[in-house]
Parts: C-alpha cells; sequence; structure tokens
C-alpha cells in the first residue's frame, strides 16, 4: 500500500485538523511528522471543541493507531496535560497512540531558551511561539539533543543534566532580564518523563513499513504550513522543520516512491500569526470581518491573525513544491456577505509582473496584482451538497482549479466534521 500525505498550503491554520479527522475512517494508521506543540489542529463535533497540539487529530476513531513520528519535538509537560485533557472521552491511549524513540524531546531550559533569543532581537524577533521549538531542533541537527529513545536509557538523567547545565550558559550569553524557577519547571518536567513511560515507544520508521508490507492504509498527517517551512518558506519568518511533502519521508522514514495522493488545504482566504511578509494582507474593514466571521485567533497562543485576500501566487508555489494532488478549499462560509472579492493573480516584482513565487515578497519588492470577482450573500453553513452552493462560490472555486491546475474535491463550510461538501 502507499501513504497519502496531508499538508497546509498557506502560512498555517489552514484547518488539517478538521479534515484528518473528516479522512481518519479510510486509514489504519495517523501519523504526525514534524512540529512540536506550537501547532494546534482544532477538530469540532457533537458540539464540542477539541484542539489537539502533538497527539495526530485521527485519536477520537476508534479503529485506528496514532503515531508520533521521529520528526516531531515533543514537550513532556505539555503532552500530558494533552493526554489529561482526553481523560474524559475514555480512549485507550495506550493501544492507539506510539511514539517514536528517535522524536526529540523539549527540555524546559529549551522553552527558556526560546525566550531569551526572542527578547534578544528586540524589533527583529520573528514572532516565535515560544514553545522551545527552534532551539530543540537546533540542538537535534547540532547532535546534542535527547530523544524519547534516551528515557529507556541508564544515564538518562546525567544527559539530561549535562544538556540543561549548557543551555543554562547560554541564557547568560544573551543578557537579557529573565525570571525563571527551573527546579520548579525540572520538577513538572520529570513527573511528565514518569508518565511518558506508560506509552509505547516504538521504533517507527520500522512499524510504518511494516505496516505497508501488510497492506495497511497511512496517512501523513503536516503541522504548520508550507510557507513556514524551513527551506522553502518566507525565510526567516518560518518554522525551524520542513512542512512540506519532503518532511513526511523524513519525519516518518517512508520513501518518497511510498507516497500516493497529497491533499492540500488552503483557506479561501489567507492568514497568517506572528511576524513576517504577507502580500495581500488587509488593514481595513474587508480584513477586520474576515477575522471576526472566520474567529482568527490562535488555538494555541490565542494571538490574533492577520487575514488577507487569497494568494495564488504563493498558493501555486505551495502545490508545486509539494506535488499536490487534490485540493480542500477550507471556511468558504467566511466570505459570504462579501459584495466583490479580490484574488490575487500575480505580483508586479520589482516593476516586473511575476506569476511565481520570488525569493523576497516583503514589501518594498512585492505588490499584489487583483483579479476582481462577484461575492455572494447566501449562508452557506446549513448546506450540504455542492450544487446548493451559490453559483459566485462556485465560480470562485473553478477559476482557483484553472489558476493552480489541481482540482479542488473538498469544499468546507463550517467548523464542524459534518460540514464538508465533497465534489
Amino acid at each position: 500500500m502507499a501513504v497519502d500525505l496531508l499538508l497546509g498550503l498557506q502560512w498555517g491554520d489552514e484547518g488539517k485538523g478538521k479534515i484528518v479527522d473528516v479522512l481518519t475512517s479510510k486509514y489504519d494508521i495517523i501519523a504526525r511528522f514534524q512540529g512540536g506543540p506550537n501547532a494546534g489542529h482544532t477538530l469540532e463535533f457533537d458540539g464540542i471543541k477539541h484542539v489537539l497540539r502533538t497527539i495526530p487529530s485521527g485519536i477520537f476513531h476508534k479503529n485506528n493507531v496514532n503515531i508520533i513520528g521521529n520528526g516531531v519535538v515533543m514537550d513532556p509537560v505539555v503532552f500530558q496535560k494533552e493526554i489529561e485533557g482526553l481523560a474524559k472521552f475514555n480512549l485507550d491511549i495506550k493501544s492507539k497512540l506510539l511514539l517514536s524513540r528517535k522524536a526529540h524531546l523539549i527540555l524546559p531550559t529549551h522553552r527558556l531558551l526560546d525566550a531569551a533569543s526572542e527578547a534578544a532581537k528586540g524589533k527583529a524577533k520573528i514572532g516565535s511561539t515560544l514553545k522551545g521549538i527552534g532551539p530543540t531542533y537546533m540542538d537535534k541537527t547540532g547532535r546534542n539533543g535527547l530523544r524519547i529513545g534516551d528515557i529507556e536509557l541508564a544515564d538518562f538523567q546525567d544527559r539530561y543534566r549535562a544538556l540543561a547545565d549548557k543551555h543554562e550558559e547560554m541564557i547568560k550569553f544573551y543578557d537579557v532580564e529573565l525570571q525563571y524557577n527551573l527546579p520548579e519547571m525540572e520538577e513538572e518536567f520529570f513527573t511528565a518523563i514518569e508518565n511518558l513511560k506508560k506509552l509505547q515507544f516504538i521504533d517507527s520508521e520500522e512499524f510504518l513499513n511494516k505496516a505497508l508490507k501488510e497492506g495497511k492504509t497511512i496517512l501523513a498527517e503536516g503541522a504548520q504550513g508550507s510557507l513556514l517551512d524551513v527551506d522553502f518558506g518566507t525565510y526567516p519568518f518560518v518554522t525551524s522543520s520542513n512542512t512540506t511533502a519532503a518532511g513526511a519521508c523524513t519525519g516518518l522514514g517512508i520513501a518518497p516512491n511510498r507516497v500516493k495522493e497529497v491533499f492540500g488545504i488552503f483557506k479561501a482566504y489567507t492568514t497568517r500569526v506572528g511576524s513576517g511578509p504577507f502580500p495581500t494582507e488587509l488593514f481595513d474593514e474587508d480584513g477586520a470581518t474576515m477575522a471576526k466571521v472566520g474567529n482568527e485567533f490562535g488555538s494555541v497562543t490565542g494571538r490574533a491573525r492577520r487575514c488577507g485576500w487569497l494568494d495564488l501566487v504563493a498558493l501555486k508555489y505551495a502545490v508545486q513544491i509539494n506535488g499536490v494532488t487534490e485540493l480542500y478549499m477550507m471556511k468558504g462560509d467566511v466570505l459570504s456577505g462579501f459584495s466583490t472579492l479580490q484574488v490575487c493573480s500575480a505580483y508586479k516584482y520589482k516593476g516586473e509582473i511575476l506569476n511565481h513565487f520570488p525569493y523576497n515578497i516583503e514589501p518594498e519588492n512585492v505588490e499584489p496584482i487583483y483579479t476582481e470577482m462577484k461575492g455572494w450573500q447566501a449562508d452557506l453553513t446549513g448546506m450540504t451538497t455542492y450544487e446548493e452552493l451559490p453559483s459566485e462560490l462556485k465560480a470562485y472555486i473553478e477559476f482557483i482549479e484553472k489558476e493552480v491546475e489541481v482540482p479542488i474535491k473538498v469544499v468546507s463550510v463550517g467548523p464542524d466534521r459534518t460540514q464538508t461538501i465533497t465534489r
């Protein structure tokens, strides 16, 4: 069997959690392949809203296994709170949730390093979520990190102390005012480590490749979005991992020729959290309306998301680098009520018209070129078939399909798993 991928195509927050939840019944295994607890995948069903940060979004389904892959970085404290939040649902966590021994651990001092580094940057800060993700990936690539498998080793405490002491010396280097109680943070950390030991640790690459040989179906779940990829995103305003399709191979130990379908998720408009360039960002009433109607606040950080019109140049770029085979459009309902819509179909880049995503999209270099389209007034949230959708929305969908040359198979018209129209 093959592996299907589900990826965000913008700056994150596209609605991946809901779509994984919708798709889960078709798969035996849901595997998260990168990122850390800075991601928040929101699922809504039976009138209840759930936010998952590290645990794959298939956890609420009874007939599949969920894997945290080697490309993920995990904060045991945050993870423990996430597990506790699921207790009321009587899920069989021990058999349903498996952890890769090669996934890296976020230490309390990683979070402190994150805060110190961001504070030292002043106005040049990149908008870190301060969850310790960046410093953990730095230790990973610097070959200093601790992994889940290290918990099983007799000298884990010694390894921890050596790395934490090194971090404290690094914090001094930043020369910023940072108040913290490390012994208190460590007590919470080691309590969470003991709870982590109650779960199953696996050699995930062996587990997944064996599952493929047995004919099992796997959905690889990404976090954040393609425009935050450390290589292909709007660097340096990016995350610290590969959020694109390539990251699924390195984050799970699956060969590229095992990948079949690539499902790309995007919003009917564009949002971004934190710092960084955003060519179609709106600072007017239209942007404020999108934010209010779309409830555009980070599910983990609570930070307000910046809103703007759909950027097709960026979307085409994300489709290209991921090899997207199917598109899923989220939050079409949020655009109801706009008399006209603008879609960025090209950039004016240093006086030249560009249809591809350039090296630098800072505002001094890039000006969006818009195509105007007619809006719709209908409330979409109760609609269940494509035929019911207003003609203006259908024209919007067909225009996007023509531009990016990939079919839009799903249109989401509300947050609940039932508010999902399949074409």
